[in-house]
């Protein structure tokens, strides 16, 4: 059964058409009108080793906050539906990546129940037209929207750019780790309660 997911959310501020595939290549066809976002989506699907398509249109003469939160809400809802009753699936994830001077771990729990843990203290600068602080915010959307817990630490590193790159690396391979198919599972939710 494909594990894939097609969303389209317009609102006031934003336009978005998305679609998610888990057992993809990492192939990312993205564009947000925010360059280094796009970079930052396209690490997501290629260490993800998702397909991922995201067109968005955004109120970016305000700012770019809405753009990047509501694909956020997006993609976590597209997981949701992407990997369903999550029977077999290993649920959980982590993985730590090192870049240049900086080095990031993230875990997560496909648990159902939405929680972000965010320690790590991203300096304050713009990348492009992109706020380093918006970095936290599509987290917390995705996590929110894809009932996860995320846990994010920042170990050490002192480059904006190479902290939240290796921010979005370390999650993607979480993730990827997380909804991949448990051999041993025989297909039984990974839950004692039998449901997630």
């Amino acid at each position: 059964m494909p594990r894939t997911a097609t969303l389209t959310r317009h609102t006031n501020e934003t336009k978005i058409d998305l679609a998610l595939d888990l057992d993809g290549r990492g192939t990312a066809d993205v564009a947000t009108g925010v360059g280094f976002f796009d970079h930052m989506l396209t690490h997501l699907a290629k260490h993800g080793m998702f397909d991922l398509k995201v067109a968005c249109v955004g109120d970016l003469h305000i700012d770019a906050h809405h753009t990047v939160e509501d694909v956020g809400i997006c993609f976590g809802k597209a997981l949701v539906q992407a990997v369903g009753d999550k029977a077999g699936i290993r649920r959980y994830g982590d993985a730590t990546v090192p870049m240049d001077e900086t080095l990031v771990t993230a875990a997560v729990d496909l648990s159902g129940r939405p929680f972000l843990v965010w320690k790590a203290d991203v300096p304050n600068e713009l990348l492009g037209t992109f706020s380093s602080q918006l970095a936290e915010e599509f987290w917390r959307a995705v996590s929110s929207a894809g009932l996860m817990n995320l846990h994010v630490i920042l170990h050490h590193g002192r480059n904006t750019h190479h902290i939240i790159e290796a921010t979005f690396k370390a999650v993607a391979r979480a993730l990827r780790q997380a909804v991949e198919a448990d051999p041993r599972a025989a297909g039984a939710i990974p839950s004692t309660k039998g449901v997630l």
